[in-house]
């Protein structure tokens, strides 16, 4: 079975969005999802790109996608790659892709001498962890994630001004 990644562009949007949405239902959090194509126009292909996103696709047709972006380390004082999202559509599962994916980026990784590639997984979704530990993947029980948002976010910022 071949399995094709290439560079999604601006056209994609719509499709990126719809591997959001069927991602957020598997994960019990659609209703937390707001972006929309526009949004993801702009923050994937204008003026200045937050993330990069490569779409898979068997026989012509896409089947999954992959949503990362650089972070840094200062252990190492090397960037990473840090993968948001990978999906694979259910159907198109055990089939080797999310693997495929996930080779693709240890290889831009490596590419842009990345130190690491990393990425988060939900605590309950054990095949999704033993898929990643199957690759060598080692999950970060000492380290908490923590999160500002919303409300909290415009609270925290309004204790700091960034003059223009």
């Amino acid at each position: 079975m071949t399995l094709s990644i290439r560079q999604a562009s601006i056209e994609d949007c719509p499709l990126i969005l719809k591997f959001i949405q069927e991602l957020a239902d598997y994960e019990k959090l659609l209703h937390e999802v707001v972006a929309d194509v526009p949004t993801l126009e702009e923050s994937l292909f204008g003026d200045k790109k937050h993330a990069e996103v490569v779409i898979a696709e068997y026989q012509g047709q896409p089947v999954g996608f992959a949503l990362f972006f650089h972070n840094y380390s200062t252990f190492l004082g090397r960037p990473g790659l840090y993968l948001e999202d990978l999906y694979v559509q259910p159907e198109m599962r055990g089939k080797g892709f999310g693997k495929t994916l996930l080779a693709y980026l240890a290889a831009v990784a490596l590419e842009r001498n990345c130190g690491r590639l990393e990425w988060w997984v939900l605590d309950w979704n054990q095949p999704a962890k033993d898929f990643y530990q199957s690759l060598g993947a080692e999950p970060m029980d000492d380290w908490t994630v923590n999160r500002v948002t919303g409300d909290a976010l415009s609270k925290l910022a309004s204790h700091f001004s960034i003059e223009d």
